[in-house]
C-alpha cells in the first residue's frame, strides 16, 4: 500500500502526533491540526493539559488556548453536580450558576489548584498562566461537542472570543 497517505518509510499520515519510546511503543500525544503555536514559537498539544484539568471534580470541560498569543490560557466549564455540592459546602446561594460564580474567589482558588497540578506535567513555556470560567457548559445538546464528545474548537473560539480576549488583557 503506497500513495499520498503513506510516507516513504511505510507510516500512514493520520494527523496524529506521537513519540516512540525505547521499546518501540507509540504514544499518541495529540492531533496535528490541534497544535497551538504560541507567539514565542512554542508548539504544544492542548489535549494532555485539558485531560489533566478534566480530572478535577469541579471541571466539566477545559479548552486550552494560546495560538499566536504570548502565553497559554484555558477556558473552563463547571460540572453541574459538583458545583451544587461545592455551593452547599461553602454556603453559596443554591440558584447561583457559573455566570454568577465565575469571579468567586473561593471557586477561583479551587480551580487554580487544578491548573497548578496540570501545569506540573509541562514546561513553564507550555503552562497555563490564566483561566476563565465560561457561563455555560459545553454539551452535545448546545452544539459545542461532537457525538463522540470532542470539543468543537472553532465554534468555541468563535462564540467565546470575548472571553479569550479577556484572558490576554
Amino acid at each position: 500500500m503506497t500513495g499520498e497517505s503513506q510516507t516513504a518509510d511505510g507510516w500512514l499520515r493520520t494527523g496524529d502526533l506521537g513519540a516512540l519510546d525505547e521499546d518501540g511503543f507509540l504514544t499518541i500525544s495529540g492531533r496535528k491540526k490541534e497544535i497551538i503555536v504560541t507567539a514565542g514559537g512554542k508548539n504544544l498539544a492542548p489535549e494532555p493539559l485539558e485531560d489533566r484539568l478534566r480530572t478535577h471534580p469541579l471541571i466539566s470541560q477545559a479548552i486550552v488556548v494560546g495560538d499566536r498569543r504570548p502565553y497559554t490560557a484555558a477556558l473552563i466549564t463547571l460540572d453541574a453536580e459538583a458545583l451544587t455540592s461545592w455551593k452547599r459546602a461553602v454556603g453559596r446561594p443554591e440558584q447561583a450558576g457559573p455566570a454568577e460564580l465565575r469571579d468567586d474567589p473561593d471557586l477561583l482558588a479551587r480551580l487554580q489548584t487544578a491548573v497548578d497540578e496540570a501545569n506540573t506535567a509541562v514546561s513553564r513555556a507550555e503552562s497555563i498562566r490564566r483561566f476563565r470560567i465560561l457561563p455555560v457548559d459545553l454539551t452535545e445538546q448546545n452544539g459545542y461537542l461532537t457525538p463522540t464528545l470532542k470539543v468543537k474548537r472553532a465554534l468555541v473560539h468563535k462564540d467565546f472570543a470575548a472571553d479569550i480576549e479577556e484572558l490576554y488583557r
